[in-house]
């Protein structure tokens, strides 16, 4: 993986990642600065990665069960095989009312103890907590076999603005 010129807010990162290999273990090493309490928003183009991504936050969490897309169950809760916390993995794409029918989730029931991560998240979750990570991740589109992504990682609040998310780019 490739980083630009350093950040200029340690709150914020940029990435390119080349292979669906390293959005995994771009994932792996985000799982080390996550803790129970996080809420991980990822947004982008359909097959951007999203889900590549939290398999590897899942491996680097050590929870247990196959990360797949939620799309069709919306959401999934994978318990921790160890002392970490669990992750629920949760898919907005298909919801269209926002935080009202997020709630139905109990996402926030399941933050305080977990590290969420909401795919399609955007304008629906932001309410749940003022501390969270906007992942976003950026793909050509079209018929291309491109498999390079670009990817930015802006935390927002008090938890993030202690993080040095330019550590990723290791």
């Amino acid at each position: 993986m490739e980083a630009p010129a350093a950040p200029h807010n340690p709150a914020e990162s940029e990435l390119i990642v080349h292979s669906p290999e390293q959005m995994r273990d771009l994932g792996r090493r985000l799982a080390k600065l996550l803790r129970a309490g996080d809420l991980v928003m990822l947004s982008g183009e359909l097959g951007a990665g999203k889900t590549t991504l939290t398999r590897g936050l899942g491996e680097g969490l050590g929870v247990r069960g196959a990360v797949t897309s939620p799309t069709f169950v919306i959401a999934r809760v994978h318990p921790s095989l160890g002392d970490g916390p669990p992750l629920v993995h949760a898919d907005a794409y298909r919801l269209s009312g926002g935080l009202d029918e997020m709630e139905d989730l109990d996402l926030d029931v399941s933050l305080p103890e977990s590290v969420v991560v909401v795919e399609w998240g955007e304008g629906k979750v932001e309410e749940l907590t003022e501390d969270r990570l906007h992942v976003m991740i950026h793909r050509a589109v079209g018929d291309t076999t491109d498999e390079v992504r670009h990817v930015t990682l802006t935390g927002v609040g008090e938890r993030w603005a202690v993080v040095d998310l330019g550590s990723l780019s290791a």
